[in-house]
């Protein structure tokens, strides 16, 4: 469950956490890309990217089993003492991982294990317990990336991978006291396997088709007739939702659905404002008034078929052309794809040529 702290308790713990995170974060692996400050989940995708185009093409794919609420006590205290001196702060650390969660019914809950999740502390927390599960892995010289509680392994034969599986575990499982979830847990290859809603195939990255599904069904849902919203609200919400999945979903370089998801989502806005517009006579009004010529409105507009069939009606997409639900704020998402693809070939034309001066300069 989710812990969320009070106010007074989230102030301390936040001022616990930006004294003790200068402390920890240096020390910490380059492959750990999860809760730390200039890092981010993009880091880690394309880390494992590079290792695939170095020849790794199997992946050990790691899940512990509910990680935050299985975290020992005893052992994380440990840790966090190595480098913590102060005997005041590690009480107050474990009081706040001793103090329970309590529901809205006024019962709580005991925390004798876990890190309760929601509060500012929890995440360096974890950070510092699976630093311990990087050392080793980098100590074996192995190639991987974790984000969080989230790890993959890279190797290039399945029968290495294996092995590494079997002694991960027993590793995890005597020094950390963590569960590996061995049904969800799984060596392949790369192709097969998913990390942060990422699949690689060849030397491309992908979204997963988890990911893309759950993409359509939140565009669905948001464009459903029965939400009584204003179309403003609707779009507004819409566009706020595009442009977060793009934003994080933006570096696959997997671009042929774009086209038919975009057509998909303009007809479904066609057909909410169909169905705002309610009335017969308001429809061959407003189409009319968008340009269509008067024959085709009233046959459009007096017909009884249904919403989703009439948003594809010469009338509707004549009416309601792409210009026209631009100008009402409707996201064209081919176009916000293609911008983002801009932006990532400028910043790395940037630095190729940063590179090329800097290496002009040496000789």
């Amino acid at each position: 469950m989710l812990g969320i702290p009070t106010i007074l308790d989230r102030v301390i713990q936040q001022a616990i956490s930006q004294i003790l995170n200068p402390i920890f974060d240096p020390g910490f692996s380059d492959s750990s890309f999860g809760f730390r400050p200039g890092r981010s989940a993009h880091g880690a995708v394309e880390q494992v990217s590079e290792y695939v185009k170095s020849g790794y093409r199997y992946a050990v794919d790691l899940d512990l089993e509910k990680f935050f609420d299985t975290v020992n006590h005893d052992i994380l205290m440990h840790f966090v003492s190595m480098k913590t001196r102060d005997k005041t702060v590690l009480r107050l650390i474990g009081r706040y991982l001793r103090a329970g969660i309590q529901d809205r019914d006024d019962k709580t809950y005991p925390t004798a294990i876990g890190v309760p999740q929601g509060g500012p502390l929890s995440p360096l927390l974890s950070n510092i317990l699976l630093d311990q599960f990087d050392r080793e892995m980098e100590r074996r010289n192995l190639q991987f990336a974790r984000y969080a509680d989230d790890a993959i392994i890279l190797t290039k034969r399945m029968c290495d991978g294996e092995t590494i599986l079997t002694e991960v575990t027993k590793y995890l499982d005597k020094k950390l006291k963590l569960v590996v979830n061995i049904k969800k847990s799984k060596v392949a290859k790369i192709s097969e396997c998913s990390f942060l809603g990422f699949t690689f195939t060849g030397k491309k990255v992908r979204w997963t088709e988890v990911s893309f599904q759950d993409f359509r069904y939140q565009l669905k849902y948001l464009t459903r007739r029965s939400w009584g919203v204003s179309m403003e609200y609707r779009l507004n919400k819409l566009n706020q939702y595009i442009r977060g999945w793009m934003n994080y979903y933006g570096i696959s370089q997997y671009y042929r659905p774009m086209q038919d998801i975009d057509e998909w989502l303009r007809r479904r806005i066609r057909m909410c404002y169909w169905k705002q517009w309610r009335y017969p006579r308001t429809k061959v009004r407003k189409l009319m008034e968008l340009g269509v010529p008067k024959d085709f409105a009233i046959m459009t507009g007096a017909s009884s078929k249904s919403y989703w069939h009439l948003s594809k009606t010469f009338a509707t997409n004549a009416g309601m052309s792409n210009k026209w639900l631009e100008k009402q704020g409707l996201i064209n998402i081919k176009d916000l794809w293609c911008k983002n693809e801009t932006t990532y070939w400028v910043f790395g034309c940037f630095f190729v040529n940063l590179a090329a001066v800097y290496y002009q300069t040496l000789h």
